[in-house]
């Protein structure tokens, strides 16, 4: 018994350790917890702007011209597979098909992000794309597209955005500095948003309108133009083989690599990294229940906006586009917010706007309530995910970056597909007891009463205190980058 004294005495210091820095985190954490957060960011419009480098724009031209065509054609692909075919299964196929390679493909994206120059593996992806969706275009031109080959095309052009996506991700710390992180992902992603939802919806409709092959074609200039952009961003980018963390110099990579391993061990190096890292382990825990939940939900809200609130297609759309439009709205003060009251109570704000959101479509029949509440969770969503993100970009050394970004990423997607069964399955149980609307009301609210369970689980894992001794720690070692 006296042996644990000295060991409850020293959780006991701990937790006063953690409470005196939950109590500090609005003044320390607030200034910036080692230069992780950004300066405030402006009310501009999300463009080129002070402060982030040419480099920075050339990349956010670049991934967000591209993000558009992708907008464009993964909502033609459905429309055309109506065109060809009256099945349900088929059409809900063709959409597993374009997200399928998010869980087959992510792993081996990481390493390859980490084997070679990230600039010319985003530049070949993207040529990649466009030669896909020009012949696609040509062959709907010519009546020539059948339903296998369209699934092969959504198959290709899921693995092209999945390789792109990520290595845009874990090239962004290579042209911006530390500080700068969460400022340039609030801007990236909120010029994401707006555009491939207000922009790339109403495109994509003005173009089937006038012919089906129009939004292959339009994929393929995007594409094309975001080539031409990253080859105006000079410098290598290869990955760091230092035991740095962060961003690093553009030609920090050069020089020659190292010879190569095997795939196999490279992604199990990055997948053993992240599970044993103290932060970023349970944040991955945390979006993996997050969205989850959300599935489970969310997969059947349409029907409850069709049979509860009434809504046809045109008014559905709009209420759809609301969390974009407060993604859009949160990217601008994401960093500042996070800035002004730290990253672990912005991530624990995030989550309770998720729960209020469930609950107000679980309980209410008003369409205005629904939509500002949507609003509200697209700003959460953003501030998440700029924090994340930029807490991946800071805090994994770069020659790890690429397989511990896919496996992190791999990880909040993989969980979806459990969560939407799970919500469908919720659904038809309810049914039979308690009736229609209520089993459509169902998951929302039981992801209310689930979100209490992610908050204890945050308040306990990702506290002040723990995000500042991961910022405060000395950079885990990383490993070579193979060629």
């Amino acid at each position: 018994m006296t042996g644990q004294a000295p060991e409850r005495q020293q959780e006991q210091e701990q937790q006063q350790e953690e409470q005196q820095e939950e109590q500090q985190e609005g003044e320390r954490d607030g200034a910036g917890a080692a230069g992780l957060v950004a300066a405030p960011v402006t009310t501009q419009p999300p463009g080129p702007g002070p402060g982030l480098g040419g480099a920075f724009w050339k990349l956010w031209t670049a991934s967000t011209v591209s993000k558009i065509g992708d907008g464009v054609v993964l909502i033609a692909i459905p429309w055309l597979t109506t065109e060809l075919t009256s099945s349900a299964l088929l059409v809900a196929l063709m959409g597993v098909a374009v997200r399928l390679p998010w869980l087959l493909f992510s792993l081996p994206a990481g390493v390859w992000a980490d084997r070679v120059d990230r600039r010319l593996l985003m530049l070949g992806v993207n040529l990649l794309r466009a030669a896909v969706v020009l012949v696609t275009g040509l062959l709907v031109w010519a009546d020539a597209i059948t339903l296998p080959l369209l699934f092969a095309v959504a198959l290709a052009l899921g693995c092209c955005e999945v390789v792109f996506d990520n290595t845009s991700q874990v090239l962004l710390p290579s042209v911006v500095d530390r500080k700068r992180l969460e400022a340039a992902n609030g801007r990236l992603m909120g010029a994401q948003m707006v555009l491939g939802e207000f922009v790339g919806r109403p495109v994509t409709g003005v173009l089937i309108g006038v012919g089906l092959a129009l939004p292959f074609f339009f994929d393929a200039v995007s594409a094309l133009v975001s080539v031409l952009v990253l080859l105006a961003v000079r410098g290598s980018f290869r990955a760091g083989r230092g035991d740095g963390r962060g961003p690093r110099p553009a030609d920090a990579g050069a020089g020659p690599p190292p010879p190569r391993r095997p795939m196999r061990a490279e992604i199990a190096e990055g997948m053993r990294w992240l599970w044993s890292h103290p932060l970023l382990r349970p944040l991955a825990i945390a979006l993996a229940w997050s969205n989850a939940m959300s599935a489970a939900a969310f997969s059947i809200f349409i029907l409850y906006a069709k049979e509860i609130l009434g809504l046809g297609a045109a008014a559905f759309a709009l209420l759809s586009a609301c969390g974009a439009l407060g993604g859009f709205l949160g990217s601008f003060f994401a960093a500042r917010v996070s800035r002004r009251i730290g990253p672990s109570r912005c991530l624990l704000l995030a989550t309770v706007v998720f729960a209020v959101d469930h609950l107000t479509i679980g309980a209410t029949s008003t369409v205005w309530l629904v939509a500002a509440a949507s609003v509200l969770a697209g700003m959460a969503v953003v501030l998440w995910n700029v924090i994340t993100v930029s807490l991946r970009q800071t805090l994994v050394p770069d020659g790890l970056l690429g397989r511990v970004n896919s496996c992190y990423r791999l990880l909040g997607w993989g969980c979806m597909p459990i969560g939407m069964a799970l919500g469908g399955a919720l659904v038809t149980a309810v049914e039979h007891t308690a009736g229609r609307e209520a089993a459509l009301r169902a998951p929302f609210l039981t992801v209310t009463v689930l979100s209490l369970g992610l908050m204890w689980f945050m308040r306990r894992r990702l506290n002040a205190a723990a995000i500042r001794r991961a910022l405060e720690a000395p950079a885990a070692p990383a490993a070579p980058a193979a060629s």
